[in-house]
């Protein structure tokens, strides 16, 4: 297998092909990386309820007849407070660059707060064709979700509304035949079993993280890094992974190794497990939590999690 995450299935094009670049963009928590799976059909980016779990741009490549949809997932865009703040709402903004369709994704069971309708204004006068996607329609009062469309449309104009629930799956398939219909024609960019951009190495980092935010509470997530140090692949065929986790404090250190070492085995177990499966051959995890103190400013770090450094 090569260093990218891979479809299960194969089988080759035979007539013309069609290929473009869809921009999910949205506000934190709007369900973008949850609906680029969706798309796809398999996990190609981590999840979390938690806001902002998304920090780098990530492509999943999906496939709709003869049709290849690249499909970008984009961290959420808010009002920046720190560096490392900046660097994310730029890589969303940046993951826009070249899409031929850019896809608002909406949390549409709650209101339609000034983060959202500003995410709307900036995309106005943008002349790419831009789609509308009310996500969480299966928790959202529907009364409420006609509002919010109406209000949307009159900011923006979408070409489309799509009213999905990427949990459940509700008018996925729908979205993905509009998507594909009006993608360009051209050559595929990946091959038809390759699902992501992202090598095995930063998706190991990836799913290490999503145990952070999964397993850690408060702010303590948003205070740490991943970094995969070693990926190797051993005689046997199995791959041998060695993680720094990067803290601000050592309370923090104290947290993530848990009583005992508790937490931070239950963490590499999970971890290990969906390594596992999403590589298709045992895994060998080895993690280590270290004390760095402004870690989120150190030109290193940026690069080694994918992210551009910016002043």
């Amino acid at each position: 297998m090569s260093d990218s995450i891979q479809h299960s299935q194969h089988s080759a094009p035979d007539a013309a092909h069609h290929c473009g670049l869809v921009a999910v963009v949205g506000a934190p928590n709007a369900g973008k990386s949850t609906l680029v799976n969706a798309l796809v059909g398999q996990k190609v980016a981590i999840v979390s309820p938690k806001a902002q779990t998304t920090r780098t741009r990530l492509m999943g490549v999906a496939i709709e007849g003869r049709t290849q949809l690249l499909l970008v997932d984009t961290p959420g865009i808010f009002e920046p407070t720190r560096r490392f703040d900046r660097a994310m709402v730029a890589a969303a903004w940046g993951g826009t660059d070249g899409a031929d369709v850019l896809a608002l994704v909406v949390d549409a069971k709650g209101g339609l707060p000034a983060k959202v309708t500003d995410i709307a204004e900036s995309l106005k006068d943008r002349p790419e064709r831009k789609y509308l996607i009310l996500n969480k329609v299966d928790l959202a009062d529907k009364p409420r979700l006609l509002l919010h469309a109406e209000r949307l449309n009159a900011m923006v104009g979408f070409a489309e509304t799509f009213f999905v629930s990427a949990t459940t799956g509700d008018g996925i398939a729908e979205l993905k035949r509009a998507l594909a219909a009006v993608l360009p024609q051209g050559p595929w960019h990946y091959p038809e079993d390759q699902v992501s951009d992202a090598t095995e190495r930063a998706m190991a980092a990836e799913v290490t993280r999503e145990q952070l935010y999964l397993q850690l509470h408060a702010e303590l997530p948003y205070a740490s890094v991943v970094e995969t140090e070693k990926f190797e692949e051993r005689p046997d065929g199995s791959a041998e992974i060695h993680q720094q986790i990067l803290v601000e404090r050592p309370t923090q250190r104290a947290i993530v190794l848990g009583k005992g070492g508790t937490r931070i085995r239950e963490i590499g177990a999970r971890a290990r497990a969906e390594l596992a499966t999403l590589l298709d051959r045992p895994v060998h995890l080895y993690l280590h939590v270290k004390v760095k103190p402004g870690w989120d400013e150190d030109r290193g770090v940026y690069r080694d999690i994918g992210l551009d450094w910016v002043d």
